[in-house]
Order: C-alpha cells, then structure tokens, then sequence
C-alpha cells in the first residue's frame, strides 16, 4: 500500500488550519530513506489551546476522530479514520527531544504531493528511539543508524546547558 496519498490528504487538513507539526518515527525515517514500514504517522506539535482547536477542526474536515487512547497517562492525541485507514498521533512530548522549536528548526522541508511537510531530522529519530527504548524502537535502530552513517548525518546536537556565573563569596562579617 502506498501511505502517499493518504499522509497528503492529512497534511491539506493541517495546512488548511495551519497547525504546524513534525513527522516523526517510522514515517520520518521512510522518507529520509530507511527500509523501515509503519502503519501511521506520527507527529509532534505544540499542546496550547489554539493548536487543540486546528487539530479538532483539521479532524472534523477528514470526517475524523480525535481519541485519547492512553488518556491519563499520556498526552497522546489519536486521529482516526477508519474507512481510510488513517491513524496519525499527535504528541506534544517525545522521549529524547527537548522541545518542539529544537525539533522544528532541525527538520528538513519536504513535499509531499503538492503539500509541505517539516520531516525531523535522523538524527532526533534515532535519539528518540534511544530513549524510548521499546521493543519495536530497538529492532529498527540498527537500520537507521547504518542509513544515518551512509547519509553523513551528524548526530543531533543538543543545546548546552547555561552555567550561571560564579558567585562571588563576600567573606562573613564584611
């Protein structure tokens, strides 16, 4: 099955309400190239009030529905269209990624059918599914990391930390 169409349709939805979101997991690393499969997509977005509003609405133009499935422990968001087949999942967090913005200014722009598509980085996938650390993650991460070296990439670079000056110590009684 070719998930093209089915990921452009998605991606005109969200332009349409112009929520801005990242692929991530098996999808992202598709299209960088790795011989990997999924059954949905995977995105990371900013979780505010106006971003929930573009998801419902970008939901209700593809006669989708937005589920919690993992609802307390979890802040996923699952759209769903059963009669197409679509799953995409929403994340506002993911294991091994700081920050959207972190995420967003790393990705690479792609076209998909006429739509645009912020794909992240390798490197953030490979991270991700470090600390994931689940069964699944760990199966692929030998295939990514081969691809990741035969492509150059250089592993995502995470921010340093800011040290705070010294203090200065002013001695007692002065």
């Amino acid at each position: 099955m070719n998930a093209t169409p089915l990921l452009a349709r998605l991606l005109k939805a969200l332009v349409e309400q112009k929520l801005e979101v990242v692929l991530i997991g098996n999808a992202a690393a598709a299209i960088h190239g790795a011989p990997v499969t999924t059954l949905d997509f995977d995105f990371m977005f900013r979780e505010i009030p106006a971003n929930m509003r573009k998801l419902k609405r970008a939901a209700a133009s593809l006669g989708a529905t937005i589920m919690r499935p993992y609802y307390p422990v979890s802040r996923l968001y699952r759209l769903v269209h059963d009669a197409s087949g679509l799953q995409a999942d929403f994340m506002p967090v993911i294991h091994g990624v700081r920050s959207f913005e972190g995420l967003r200014a790393r990705a690479t722009k792609r076209e998909i059918e006429g739509q645009q598509l912020l794909v992240a980085s390798l490197g953030d996938i490979i991270a991700s599914k470090r600390a994931a650390d689940r069964q699944q993650d760990r199966a692929v991460l030998p295939i990514l990391e081969e691809l990741s070296r035969a492509l150059g990439d250089q592993p995502a670079k995470r921010p340093a930390r800011k040290s705070s000056p010294a203090r200065r110590r002013t001695p007692k009684g002065s």
